[in-house]
């Protein structure tokens, strides 16, 4: 074995460049059974992030969904939900008209829907009368807030018949086995679904109406319901944080009852539709995903005798549960391991793999493992983060020298950040870069109070959560305090701009499509989110004093380091002049800056060519900030000023 060479962190020759992680990865989600088929979708970077529905038979993967259609839906502009199959009839919302296809076996789509104001999600199939019923978002009144209803909508004539409205938000319409009621979510401005939530319950008539609709939950208690299902024993059940963690509870004969109470989340947010953390195999058994500190495990939970018992696995994050009698259909990962379908015959609890995220098979001495970390920050609380340290076996730093740290703040801000394998990590730890993956306060997965610590706050905690971390892993001796960095998308992107403004620690930083004005998003973002800075910040326009203070583009006099913005030119959640104002106030300011903006991408970046262009860019950036010189020839980013 040869001695590694000697050489300053960030210049290392790494085996895992862009290419690599593009060339075979994709997206993985939304997994379910139809009979003995499994579906899932597949988003291909390769192929400008189109959204392929998957099918797995006797063996053999295949795709359903012909080119150019795009398995997508826009609804609350996040989407998920997005498909429906049964009985191998595939019902999908295509993104480039948001309208519903009808796709039999073996056949080409077909429109069911007319239409080009009308977006579709979260399908079930009424197949006593004939229809779907969807959350439908009408965008028909132009300048005007889209309304949110659940409607019916006609197999045979495609015809769209109203269900329900009232309400702000709708997601979630579950029929009852028997056909006889549906069960639903809603919630409205301020809220968002994990802030105040209800579920419902209604009859369905003899001529498909609901009747006698009523309130089961989050009337008169504030708690965010999630996830409603029918289970085998005809009971609803569905997650509630009620006791101030997301448990799972069944309603009834009139009575709703906790099914194993714990402090441990058993559910995300709701950012997405059709989401699954829990599963029946049985009237009496729970396949299901909770999270503790953190970390994520899969158990059985017995109805019957009231135990949770841990399934064997390797893996540390579950998502998309579906049981089919005694087999199991997840998507899993693992600090070792990116995403994959996977299935387990419960009986004995053997793994098969169906679909990998990633070919990339990275050696051990390239694998830097990620570390659970608590800190102290701000007001005596304690918040944590994944660390991860500079790894590749052929390299080791100069004497006495520390490695730039890059830390990360994640989006939402309502996310929370895992130990799964993720290849653009080990892009960084490879190269001689520090990780630092922080789970600030706001943060999903350490129950409701956490969360709660961003109300009002949002700028403030998760800002000074982010600069104890870095200053953490400073005191440890762990990293290069003249080289510290951070970088997010979205609501992340607006903390890295708040901490490069209002604190010194970092050194330089990256926006990804992230926020510089509060105030302009409060006056120009989606549905979804219009009124989310009411609980973050605080109502507008009543607090317009406090938007200002923590907009970071109201404080350039405070910004005295380099940042460096990538920008979707069709983003509708963050649009570009959030982006630009910015680029264009430090130019003139004399600070380096650069502006990487992307014609076709939306919230989130999709196409491959752009993901890599990022992803270099940025390591590009802080090549020449901090002075090192890559091991690999990269396209040059334009930095103004420098």
């Amino acid at each position: 074995m040869t001695n590694p060479t000697l050489a300053p962190y960030g210049s290392w020759s790494s085996p895992l460049t862009a290419d690599t992680i593009l060339a075979s990865s994709i997206g993985l989600g939304a997994v379910v059974w139809d009979g003995d088929d499994i579906y899932w979708l597949e988003s291909r970077p390769q192929e400008k992030g189109r959204n392929v529905l998957v099918r797995y038979r006797q063996g053999q993967a295949e795709d359903i969904t012909p080119a150019p259609f795009n398995v997508r839906t826009r609804v609350h502009e996040y989407g998920g939900g997005a498909f429906l199959v049964s009985g191998g009839t595939v019902y999908f919302s295509h993104f480039a008209d948001n309208q519903l296809y009808r796709q039999g076996p073996g056949q080409e789509p077909q429109a069911l829907t007319q239409g080009t104001t009308q977006r579709y999600a979260d399908f079930v199939l009424d197949s006593a009368r004939q229809r779907l019923i969807a959350v439908c978002e009408d965008h028909t009144l132009p300048g005007q807030e889209p309304e949110n209803l659940l409607v019916a909508i006609d197999l045979v004539t495609g015809k769209v018949t109203p269900l329900a409205q009232g309400s702000n938000f709708y997601a979630a319409p579950r029929l009852s086995p028997d056909g006889q009621s549906l069960a639903w979510m809603s919630w409205d401005h301020p809220n968002l679904p994990w802030d105040n939530s209800q579920l419902w319950l209604a009859e369905i008539a003899d001529n498909g109406d609901l009747v006698n609709p009523h309130c089961l939950a989050g009337l008169e208690l504030a708690e965010s319901i999630h996830e409603p299902k029918w289970g085998p024993d005809g009971g609803l059940y569905f997650s509630s944080d009620r006791s101030g963690w997301w448990n799972l509870y069944r309603y009834h004969q009139g009575q709703i009852q906790p099914l194993y109470p714990m402090a441990a989340e058993f559910a995300y947010p709701h950012w997405v539709f059709s989401l699954s953390t829990y599963s029946f195999t049985d009237a009496n058994t729970i396949i299901c995903t909770y999270s503790q500190d953190g970390y994520w495990h899969l158990a059985c939970l017995d109805l019957q005798h009231q135990t949770l018992t841990a399934l064997k696995t390797d893996n540390s994050n579950f998502s998309s549960l579906a049981c089919n009698g005694q087999t199991l259909v997840c998507i899993a990962s693992s600090p070792t391991e990116a995403a994959r379908v996977v299935t387990t015959d419960l009986s004995c609890q053997a793994w098969q793999v169906l679909k990998r995220s990633s070919d990339v098979t990275l050696d051990p001495g390239y694998l830097s493992r990620p570390q659970a970390i608590s800190f102290p920050t701000r007001d005596h609380h304690i918040a944590h983060a994944w660390y991860y340290p500079p790894q590749n076996k052929d390299y080791q730093g100069l004497a006495g020298e520390r490695p730039p740290l890059l830390v990360k703040s994640h989006g939402g801000p309502t996310a929370q950040a895992s130990n799964a394998l993720n290849l653009r990590v080990q892009y960084w730890t490879s190269r001689g870069f520090a990780y630092l993956d922080v789970n600030y306060g706001g943060s999903t997965g350490y129950g409701r109070a956490y969360r709660q610590r961003l109300e009002g706050q949002w700028g403030c905690v998760d800002v000074a959560d982010c600069v104890a971390a870095a200053q953490y892993l400073v005191d440890q001796g762990w990293v290069d305090s003249d080289k510290l960095a951070i970088s997010g998308g979205s609501a992340g992107g607006y903390t890295t701009l708040a901490a490069l403004t209002f604190h010194d620690t970092f050194k330089a930083g990256a926006s990804y499509y992230g926020v510089s004005d509060l105030e302009a998003l409060a006056k120009d973002t989606h549905k979804f989110e219009a009124r989310y800075l009411d609980r973050l910040v605080g109502p507008y326009p009543e607090a317009i004093d406090r938007y200002r203070q923590r907009s970071p583009i109201y404080a350039l006099e405070r910004l005295h380091c380099p940042v460096i913005f990538f920008q979707g030119l069709e983003d509708k959640v963050v649009p570009p002049p959030q982006a630009e104002a910015m680029v264009a106030a430090l130019r003139e300011k004399g600070i380096p800056v650069a502006y990487v903006p992307f014609a076709e991408e939306q919230h989130g970046f999709r196409i491959a060519a752009n993901i890599k262009r990022a992803l270099e860019g940025e390591f590009y950036f802080y090549s020449r900030i901090f002075g090192f010189i890559p091991a690999e020839a990269l396209a040059p980013v334009e930095i103004m000023n420098l």
